[in-house]
């Protein structure tokens, strides 16, 4: 048996592949289930008890050689092959520029409208996508008969009428003035949900940024001249802004606020029904009902509140018309932004 050892083990030691597969199918021959080595170790079971160490020995050491020689003939073949690929390449060929990614336009836009109110001083505050009727409607001074509590306009879940996908972003300012006291300056971006039907302007997902500035002396004024900048930095320098009275119930008084068409420099087209303007969000001084139920005491702090969908801005700032676009990830449509990074 012992002649055996020696003879597989020349066999290994002299082995030399003329091909990569050469090396498997020795590997197979001489260490698989059915190789030459499981044969010896058959064999050996029927030695005499005396001669079963020194025969062991020689067969470990067959075995550990011959893995070793077959792990380093493949190390060779890999590293020969990739210095015959590295030198079939041509250097000098100019190389082949690969497409980058862009963002979404919904990223692009919140990115924007982050970056302006941050010089302003605000800082980006989040919250929970599922909420309780507290947050949403209660401490915003929703009365218990409004519209927006009925399940045709949210979406509350099934098993307990007080937890709900949040229908705005305004959930996260009541948190934020839960757990910091004025001065608070805030912007709230999120993804909020809404029981609509889901049409080229309206979907059930869109995304808003609200803002929140609370301090003591905070007035209209100082509101309107804050989205005054924003709309010319977004929307650029030529935009005009303009205040219509509206009603919420967290913000008395309220206003919508439009901004001059971009398309048309204001002088009526298509997309802005011939009126020169183009609406783009909802604002209004805190009702000091909804700085009550926040601890906040209304006759020492006053502040304002706005809030945009950013698929409205997005609209507006690219001339998109079909709000579906954004939900459908149609890469001929995203790659129009690829430049707008």
């Amino acid at each position: 048996m012992t002649d055996k050892i020696n003879e597989l083990l020349r066999r290994v030691e002299e082995f030399k592949p003329k091909a990569a597969a050469e090396i498997e199918e020795f590997r197979i021959k001489i260490l698989g289930k059915k190789g030459e080595l499981n044969a010896l170790m058959e064999e050996f079971k029927t030695v005499a008890p005396e001669l079963k160490r020194e025969l062991g020995q020689q067969i470990n050491r067959l075995k550990n050689e011959a893995s070793a020689r077959i792990n380093a003939l493949r190390e060779e073949w890999q590293n020969a092959a990739a210095d015959t690929a590295s030198s079939d390449d041509d250097l000098t060929r100019p190389g082949t520029s690969e497409h980058l990614g862009s963002r979404h336009p919904i990223s692009l836009v919140r990115n924007q409208i982050v970056e302006v109110f941050s010089r302003l001083g605000y800082t980006v505050a989040e919250g929970p996508e599922i909420e309780d009727d507290w947050h949403v409607f209660s401490a915003l001074n929703f009365p218990p008969e409004h519209p927006a509590r009925d399940m045709q306009d949210t979406f509350f879940i099934e098993k307990d009428p007080d937890i709900l996908l949040r229908t705005h972003t305004s959930s996260i300012q009541v948190r934020t003035m839960e757990r910091q006291k004025p001065p608070i300056r805030v912007i709230c971006p999120g993804r909020v949900f809404r029981n609509e039907a889901i049409s080229y302007r309206a979907h059930c997902i869109f995304h808003q940024i609200e803002g929140l500035y609370i301090d003591e002396g905070v007035s209209f004024a100082d509101m309107k001249q804050s989205l005054l900048y924003f709309a010319k930095e977004i929307f650029g320098e030529q935009t005009a802004i303009r205040m219509r009275p509206s009603y919420f119930p967290f913000t008395e008084p309220s206003a919508e606020v439009d901004v001059s068409c971009n398309l048309c420099g204001g002088k009526g087209c298509p997309v802005c029904k011939g009126t020169g303007w183009l609406e783009i969000m909802g604002c209004g001084m805190v009702d000091p009902n909804v700085l009550k139920a926040n601890d906040i005491d209304p006759e020492k702090y006053s502040g304002f509140a706005f809030g945009m969908g950013i698929e409205r801005i997005a609209m507006l700032k690219y001339g998109v018309k079909d709000l579906r676009l954004y939900f459908e990830n149609d890469v001929r449509f995203l790659h129009q932004f690829d430049e707008a990074l």
